[in-house]
């Protein structure tokens, strides 16, 4: 659909960690004349940032209020403890949450793991953020367990990070307002859900060449397609039997 009422951008909102630009290369590989912006947004903001309407969707982490909201999951993360490299726990392949009782464990403010009970011994304050809480790793004050991604985005040469085998882990979402479903946010979810360009529900270009028709199958009577007439003197069916001459006489 086209027209006045259709805006000719599309804003998209993500958090840290979540790396959305597989997605919007394939945006502009199919609508290259609507421009997508990117809003990187602090994981307690964005479902707020949508519910606003300060951006036409949002990468986000679960779980949030979804009042008003859709969200559709995408993919879930592993969970991981980050520790200096020296530390006991950098020693093994991966750890559980009984080993780290004796550690202090961080929990930042903008943490989005759904705990039931936090790991670990707390700590005196909470950092403000994930990246605040990275330092006190660095530092030596104490342990920090997050979603693998962001490991990796605060990534430091003298930290690691092990697998957390019984941790709740993080789910990655698409979100947007449940009344503001466009034809441009169609062309998102198809997207992001690994639709081709034919099957897409969106405003997607049609395919350049047809398909080949497929040979006929046999009609109901269960007859197949007659065979091709070969090519005779005259140009149309098999050459005919010639006449049968007189016997020669001795």
């Amino acid at each position: 659909m086209t027209g006045p009422d259709v805006p000719q951008s599309f804003a998209l909102a993500y958090v840290p960690g979540v790396t959305p630009g597989k997605w919007v290369r394939t945006w502009n590989e199919r609508l290259p004349e609507v421009p997508l912006t990117l809003i990187q947004v602090p994981a307690p903001e964005a479902a707020a940032l949508v519910r606003g309407r300060g951006t036409d969707a949002a990468l986000l982490r679960l779980p949030i209020d979804r009042d008003g909201l859709h969200a559709i999951p995408l993919y879930t993360e592993v969970t991981v403890v980050v520790v200096p490299k020296d530390h006991l726990v950098a020693a093994a392949e991966e750890v559980s949450i009984d080993d780290l009782a004796d550690d202090v464990v961080l929990h930042p403010l903008d943490d989005t793991l759904d705990w039931e009970k936090l790991p670990g011994q707390p700590a005196i304050e909470r950092p403000a953020t994930t990246a605040d809480a990275i330092e006190l790793v660095a530092a030596g004050v104490g342990l920090l367990v997050v979603p693998q991604s962001l490991a990796r985005l605060h990534h430091r040469k003298d930290l690691t990070f092990r697998p957390l085998t019984d941790a709740p882990e993080s789910r990655v979402a698409l979100s947007w307002l449940e009344d503001e479903t466009t034809d441009l946010m169609e062309e998102f979810i198809g997207i992001v859900r690994g639709r081709t360009v034919n099957s897409t529900r969106g405003r997607g270009p049609a395919p350049e060449a047809q398909t080949p028709k497929k040979p006929k199958r046999p009609d109901a009577g269960g007859r197949k397609p007659a065979p091709a007439k070969s090519a005779g003197r005259r140009g149309s069916g098999a050459p005919k039997a010639g006449k049968r001459g007189k016997p020669r006489r001795r």
